[in-house]
């Protein structure tokens, strides 16, 4: 068998596959004794994550890894709609061609520290390892009530808490006077009660999702009522998800790739070549979005959303029936990365809303400005660097690390 623990993705992937944007911060190790840097190191984090295998199903050594990454300063990925965006993505997608536990875990810390950014609380952001728990089924709901202040007490219960039981913040929906509102909480409040025997998963089971209680349980709210849904950011983290599951299914058409290479076969070889036009396909949409991202960080991002998710979602579908139909049922049961991988894609997939979110973006393209031709081929999104004139590499360099200090004197 391949010795797939070696990131299949970075070791066998065609280029057409790759999300990168083209920037290379440094090829060099981080120093873990220094002080981390505010961005991550793209390349050294590919490279970290080629020594990262699982022999488990727990949720603490995921936990303990994503430690590991931010003790590099490997979790400060660049933000969204701030010229880097496809490099944010590749970052993600790397992580999940690793594990998709393990990048649940690691998308949720790194949404968390650009949901503080933009909200202007980075100042909570230096502390602990941070998830963020949105979901709202009709019989779980959290009450938020006034301390004083921007101070919160929280009562009620949160459902579907991934990493529930090994994170040390997170960032809460709940509902203050009849209005949403979003609040950061520290979880070795006595007042937190963390329950994980719901999670029966077989794919995703090492995210520990758990079922959270709180019993006045004391917060801090982010933001005016609201302004979690409202921020353009929103749309910017739900198209990162995509990222995630593109990069497991790169990963897994790696896998196809390195078959056929030693052992050719012509059904094999058709099955690679459909892998190939949906990775290249999505990868091409997934740079597009990631440079109109860029290019309008503050305009409602939902259309552009919801079209890389669903597109994304539909190939990884696929790639996974020609991964399959190719390989039979030998990687499924003798392949370790292989079978997590296989097992853990679906679920994570129905993060997306399926048909309610292909009506969502049918209807966007119905009320948005009728003038406007989404699918006709002239023209090309333009990044916030092209607006700009177009950045070099030691530029837009500079300009990073510029950044990076300015958000260090903040902290």
């Amino acid at each position: 068998m391949n010795d797939i623990g070696h990131d299949p993705l970075r070791r066998a992937a065609p280029a057409a596959w790759y999300l990168n944007s083209g920037l290379r911060l440094s090829d060099e190790e981080p120093d873990a004794e220094a002080e981390p840097r505010r961005y991550a190191l793209v390349p050294a984090l590919e490279r970290y994550l080629a020594g990262v295998r699982y022999a488990d199903e727990n949720a603490a050594s995921r936990a303990a890894t994503l430690d590991a990454l931010r003790a590099r300063g490997m979790d400060w990925l660049p933000l969204p709609g701030r010229g880097e965006t496809a490099t944010r993505w590749r970052g993600l997608a790397a992580v999940a061609a690793c594990d998709l536990s393990l990048v649940k875990l690691y998308e949720g810390h790194t949404d968390a520290l650009a949901i503080l950014a933009e909200l202007k609380r980075a100042d909570l952001a230096d502390d602990g390892s941070w998830a963020v728990w949105a979901a709202e089924p009709p019989d779980a709901k959290l009450i938020a009530r006034p301390a004083g202040g921007d101070t919160l007490t929280l009562e009620g219960t949160k459902a579907w808490c991934s990493g529930a039981p090994h994170v040390s913040h997170a960032l809460v929906t709940a509902w203050r006077d009849g209005e949403p509102v979003l609040a950061a909480v520290e979880l070795s409040q006595d007042s937190i009660a963390i329950d994980p025997s719901g999670w029966q998963a077989v794919g995703m089971r090492a995210t520990g999702t758990s079922t959270v209680r709180f019993d006045g349980t004391r917060a801090v709210q982010i933001g005016a009522p609201g302004a979690y849904l409202a921020r353009p950011g929103f749309w910017h983290g739900g198209a990162g998800i995509a990222a995630c599951w593109y990069g497991c299914a790169a990963g897994l058409a790696s896998i196809l790739r390195d078959s056929v290479r030693h052992h050719a076969n012509p059904h094999a070889c058709a099955h690679l070549g459909a892998a190939d036009a949906e990775l290249s396909a999505v990868a091409a949409l997934l740079r597009e979005s990631a440079a109109w991202i860029d290019g309008h960080p503050r305009d409602d991002a939902q259309r552009c959303a919801l079209r890389v998710r669903v597109a994304v979602e539909q190939a990884a579908a696929q790639v996974m029936e020609h991964v399959s139909r190719a390989l039979g049922a030998a990687p499924f049961c003798s392949d370790p990365w292989f079978a997590h991988a296989i097992a853990d894609l679906p679920v994570f997939l129905r993060q997306s809303h399926a048909e309610r979110d292909e009506c969502a973006l049918g209807q966007t393209l119905l009320d948005g400005d009728a003038a406007a031709e989404p699918w006709t081929l002239a023209g090309e999104p333009r990044s916030a660097a092209d607006e700009m004139g177009g950045e070099k590499d030691a530029e837009r360099d500079a300009r990073i690390a510029r950044e990076a200090d300015h958000a260090r004197e903040a902290r």
